[in-house]
């Protein structure tokens, strides 16, 4: 599959940043060489069809990693806050009805607008063959059979990496309050999606369990 891919997510650096650079050059790295990657692995495909299993067979079903990106303490803190304010400007201090029904509405509501943000899961699981592994982002399931490469997106380079350098075909999941993301590398001619650029709050974690079934860490 070929597809059009970001550019360097260095070039905005200044030269005080040399660790920060490191960071974004892996991505630029893992980003830059994908096509011509998936042009040598199709080729090797062509010449020897037999590729060995990598990792061991993992019993179905097993959770490898698990998160659940929940929204910051202090937005439930701020949320309840606004809801009691907003109760307070109706009831004004009417009685009757007035006096309790927006407390009893709107707390409720912001409880659970707040949840219903933080109900994006991000697992490793061993698919239903007991050996394929599959990345699951919410409803949406990647099996790592398919998925070339991975690397860490570092908060500095979270902007350009959604701004300027993202291709309009990714599979993006981002969550604002989360700092850092991580990108997977497809390799699936079947698929136009060239990534996946999911948020995580681990997202060494995540690339550790990545590469530990056969995707190649930047």
């Amino acid at each position: 599959m070929d597809a059009s891919l970001p550019v360097s997510v260095t070039s905005s650096l200044t030269s005080n940043e040399t660790t920060l650079a490191h960071s974004r050059l892996d991505v630029a790295t893992t980003l830059g060489l994908v096509t011509a990657d998936r042009q040598a692995e199709h080729a090797n495909s062509e010449s020897d069809d037999s590729t060995p299993p990598v990792g061991s067979p993992v019993p179905s079903g097993s959770v490898l990693y698990s998160e659940r990106l929940w929204v910051p303490i202090w937005w439930w803190a701020a949320g309840l806050a606004l809801a009691v304010l907003l109760a307070a400007e109706v009831h004004m201090g009417a009685p009757g009805v007035r006096a309790w029904l927006p407390y009893v509405v709107l707390i409720p509501l912001f409880a659970w607008a707040l949840y219903a943000f933080s109900r994006l899961r991000v697992d490793v699981v061993a698919g239903p063959d007991s050996t394929g592994v599959e990345l699951r982002v919410g409803g949406a399931h990647l099996p790592l059979d398919v998925a070339s490469k991975a690397a860490i997106v570092p908060a500095t380079a979270k902007s350009a990496a959604l701004g300027r350098q993202l291709d309009p075909l990714a599979f993006v999941q981002h969550r604002t309050w989360v700092k850092q993301m991580v990108i997977v590398v497809l390799d699936d001619p079947n698929d136009p999606t060239p990534y996946w650029l999911v948020s995580t709050k681990r997202p060494e974690a995540l690339l550790a369990v990545l590469t530990a079934h056969g995707v190649e860490g930047r």
